[in-house]
Order: C-alpha cells, then structure tokens, then sequence
C-alpha cells in the first residue's frame, strides 16, 4: 500500500472510473468547437450560411447588386436581399445577376450603367414619373464648356459597387395592359406647352394604361423645356419612358457620342431596355448627329439639320446580347424615332442586320415617329415570318400649324390627312392590337368619307369617284361601301395619293397660320381607299355607307350623303 502511494504523482486527484468519463466528454467538446471554428472562418461552411463578400472586379469592369429595395429609400439596409436573375447592361454588354443578386460587367471609359427592368418588379420614378434605372459613368463629365446646354456634370470614378434598387409590385404585373404612345410632342415655347396639356394629357388624366412612351422630339430643338414637359406629362399619372429624336440633340456637339448629353443628363440612357408582363420593350437611339456646322442666320441659333437615320454597332449588339436572354415564344417591342424605312437620310440604313438579329424571335413589333404621318411596314423576316412595324401618327400633328379650334389647340391636321392623336397598344401574351385615338375626338372616329356633296344626273352616270382616308389603315384593311343600304358591299381599292381634302386647303390657305407658320405641303398617304358610285342613281339624297375590317379584325363605319341632281 504505501509503494502504491509513492507512484502517485503530487498534487493530482486520483483516476476514478466516473473522472475518466467526464474528461472524455469535455475532450470530445472541445474537439466539435474547434472543427466549428475551422468549418466557419477557413471557407469551409456552405454558402448559405456565410456572409456574402463580392470579390473585387477585375480591372476595367464594376461590380454591384441589384436589390429588393423594402423601404424604398433607394440605398440598401441590412436584410435587403438582392434579386437573381436579372439582366444589368452598359449599352452594349448584357449580363445576369447570380443568386445573391450580384453581377460584374465590363466598365468602358464613358458609359451609362442600366438594369433592365424585370417582370413584376418596378424602378424608382421622379416625382413626374420618370424612372430611375441607370447610373451615369462620365468620371470628367461633357465636354460642354461652350455649348449652349449643359450635359453631364464630372461624376469621377464609380463606387466601389454600383447597386439598383427594385421595388416589388403589390400585385404581379397581368399579361394582358395597355400602353400610350406619344409620337413627336415637339413643344418650342409654353404656349404649346399649354396645347400639349389640352391636345392630350387632359383627357388621359386618369387612364388605367400601365405606362407611357415617346417616340422622340419631346421638345423642338428648345432643351430648356424638359423640365416643364416633364412636369405636363407626369399629370397623366403613370411612369413615363423617353427616347430621343432629332430635335433633342445638343447641336453643339462636335459628334454623336456626346450629342444626347443634355438628354441623358435628364432620362439616362438613350439606349435601354425593361420588361413589363411578358413583353420587352427595346429603345433604340436611331438618329445619327454628324456635328456641329454653325449658327442659322435667321435666329442665331446652331443649326439643326446635320444628322441621318442609323444604329452603331454597339446598339446592334446590345440588341443580339438582350435577345440572347429572351425566350423565342416572348413578344420583343423595339420602340426608335426615325422609321426604319424610308426616304434618304430618313431612315435606319442597318434595317436588314437588325432584321436578322430578331430573326430569332417570331413575334416583334417595332415602333417610330418622326415623319408627321402614319403608315404601317410589314417586312419579310430572314427564314420566315414578317415583322410588323407602325409609324405612329404625331401629338403635335403637323407641328401645331393651321387655325385654332374651339378647344383652344390648333388643328394641325397631318400631311397624309391623318389628325393629330396618340396610339394605344393593347398587348395580351404575344398577341397586341393598335387603335388610333385622334385627340379631343370620339373614339368612333376612324376616317374621313370624302365624296362630292352635288353632282349632276350626268355626272353620276359616268360612275363618281369618292375617297376614304382610314386613318391607321394598312395593307391588311379591307375597306368597303354600298349605296341607300341595299344590295351587296362593294370592295373599295387601295390608292397612293395625296388627300384630296388636305391638299385643296393648304393650297388655298383656309387653314391659316398659326405662330406665322402655315401647313406643310400634302405627302402621299398609304391608308386611302377609292371607290366608284353606282352609275345608275336616280335624281335625290343617297346614302353612302363605309365599313372597315382593320388587321385586328375589328368593325369600323362611316357614312355620308350626296346629291343627285
């Protein structure tokens, strides 16, 4: 027993079987909280339990997250998740946000970042209703010093991560809604501001339509009246989209690059890209300034008419990169000012490229202004299939010219004989249909029945000639009439002409001038239609009946009296 004793060591208890245990446990406890450790602070534990740490983006590009902005209050709070999935562009490059929201894309020396809105989610909008979608990268700003209006001030480098709030809707965005289209509001003064207000905005106070659109020529060549269009167009009440056209340019810059600063100071991106429901919606800056040549000599003021139609070939790739991340089954709107066809420097020489480009996609409409008439292009499609594409008549008519009407706005008819009016586009899936409203008209009112008031019992037999201008008809219109209700309808004939209505008053002046500028001459209308009146019509009033089938299928009339005499 004592050498028992001896062999224990100083000051240490004595092993019993129940210590042994214990001390096996609390080893073995130790042991789980140091692999713990080693699990969490070395890598080693699944992502969804670590912090997301973005690795710095390499040289030349920027990196950011686009985020569910809960509070709306445009900067991301902790607990603010970002949103996979969603395209984020810099004009030419298109790239997808990963799971956390995150994204990395190439960063040029001048370049305006954009995310591209998704469905069911909405931008931040000004208090007029312009969205907010983009950052501005301009590090030295526009190289304005002696331009008449001011561009981009200096926005220096970017931050460290260039992040977009989204808000998420109350209730998802439907596949069926409707959109207003403004083509050319073309305000130069306040006075046709206050015509703008009443032409248009005024009866649309209210509309149920899920956002607006212009087609370019917000203002004419006066860039000072941005600001109070804005505030005009915003009493509509739903966001507002906004493209350039030919009078928007900063006429003093010496080329295109800068030429859009003063707008893009205002809107963003002349180029840009959302998606509401299940249509993308694609604009396109298709005017090309070729630099500035002077001061007219009548007024002083740069001279605005050095430009021509066309897309550059980051445009043309922004729009192959985009529809790369778009289902072939989707319906895509391209949305440009100057129409992609047309007469010299009127329309976008790169027509057959960006043809093909959509070639990939079976269902596209595309949409233009800019040319103060409508007419509707159906071009054949590389490998099948026709694209539609609708120049839509202007707000502005023929640039508010001819008298005052009793609502105090001109009438400002259009060459083609169109009255001035807006576009609303119904789309439903990949299905749309187009009606053109003529401004501070009914709804019923589609065409002008011309046919002569009188005419002579010898006239009417060598069979009369009348006219109908079916305001937003096209090729695929079927146009017919028939006399005092009897008998069958009689097909009417296409005809490319002047309108005869239009063309006797601006030649004779009974439309007068308004701000000492009188009408335009008459251009040739696509949407005529000819026919003859029975030969055989006895002495007396006839009636003369019209019916429309339009390319949605849809039942328009009209009516008018002539004497026999």
């Amino acid at each position: 027993m004592e050498k028992i004793r001896k062999l224990q060591v100083p000051g240490k208890r004595r092993l019993t079987p129940e210590c042994s245990t214990r001390r096996s446990v609390r080893a073995l406890l130790c042991l789980g909280l140091v692999l713990w450790v080693c699990w969490t602070f070395l890598g080693c534990a699944p992502a969804a339990r670590q912090r997301p740490v973005a690795a710095p983006p390499p040289k030349g590009s920027v990196a950011g997250v686009v985020y569910e902005d809960l509070n709306r209050n445009r900067v991301r709070d902790p607990g603010e998740p970002g949103i996979a999935g969603v395209r984020v562009s810099n004009g030419e490059a298109v790239v997808l946000t990963d799971a956390l929201g995150r994204y990395n894309i190439p960063l040029p020396e001048e370049c305006i970042l954009f995310v591209i809105k998704p469905r069911d989610f909405m931008t931040p909008v000004d208090p007029n209703g312009v969205p907010r979608f983009y950052y501005i990268h301009k590090p030295s700003g526009s190289p304005d010093t002696e331009f008449l209006y001011k561009g981009v001030p200096p926005t220096g480098p970017p931050p460290a991560s260039v992040d977009f709030p989204l808000y998420r809707r109350e209730t998802p965005e439907p596949a069926s809604f409707e959109v207003i289209v403004f083509s050319d509001p073309q305000v130069r003064d306040y006075r046709e501001l206050a015509w703008f207000f009443r032409n248009a905005v005024a009866e649309l106070s209210g509309t149920s339509a899920a956002f607006g659109l212009s087609l370019g020529d917000l203002v004419y060549d006066r860039l000072e009246l941005y600001g109070a269009l804005d505030v005009v167009q915003g009493l509509v009440g739903i966001p507002w989209y906004n493209l350039p056209g030919n009078h928007d340019i900063n006429f003093m810059s010496p080329d295109d690059k800068h030429s859009d600063e003063t707008f893009e100071r205002r809107y963003g991106p002349a180029t840009y890209a959302f998606q509401y429901g299940p249509v993308h919606f694609v604009f396109l800056d298709d005017v090309i300034w070729k630099g500035f040549t002077g001061y007219r000599l009548r007024d002083g003021f740069p001279d605005t008419h050095n430009y021509e139609g066309g897309l550059r070939e980051d445009q043309l790739s922004f729009v192959k990169n985009l529809l790369a991340t778009i289902p072939g089954d989707e319906l895509v709107v391209l949305a440009m000012h100057i129409p992609l066809e047309g007469q010299g420097i009127h329309r976008v020489p790169q027509k057959d490229r960006l043809l093909r480009i959509l070639s990939g996609h079976p269902h596209t409409l595309s949409l233009s202004g800019h040319t103060h008439c409508q007419h509707h292009r159906f071009f054949p499609l590389p490998g099948g299939g026709v694209h539609h594409h609708y120049n839509v008549g202007t707000i502005s008519g023929s640039w508010y010219r001819g008298p005052i009407e009793d609502e105090g706005v001109p009438r400002a008819t259009m060459r083609d004989g169109t009255p001035r009016g807006y576009a609303r586009i119904l789309f439903d899936g990949t299905r749309y249909t187009i009606r053109y409203k003529v401004s501070g008209r009914p709804e019923t009112y589609r065409m002008n029945v011309m046919a002569p008031e009188r005419v002579t019992r010898e006239e009417a037999a060598l069979g009369v000639e009348f006219l109908v201008n079916v305001f937003s008809g096209n090729a695929r219109s079927r146009v017919e009439f028939r006399v005092d209700g009897a008998g069958t309808w009689s097909p009417m004939a296409r005809k490319l002409c002047v309108d005869p209505r239009y063309a006797r008053a601006a030649a004779a002046g009974r439309w007068g001038k308004t701000n000492g500028r009188a009408l335009p001459p008459p251009a040739l209308s696509t949407h005529i239609w000819s026919g003859r009146l029975p030969s055989n019509l006895a002495r007396g009033v006839h009636l003369v009946e019209v019916r429309v089938m339009d390319m949605f299928g849809r039942h328009f009339h009209d009516r008018c009296v002539v004497l026999v005499e």
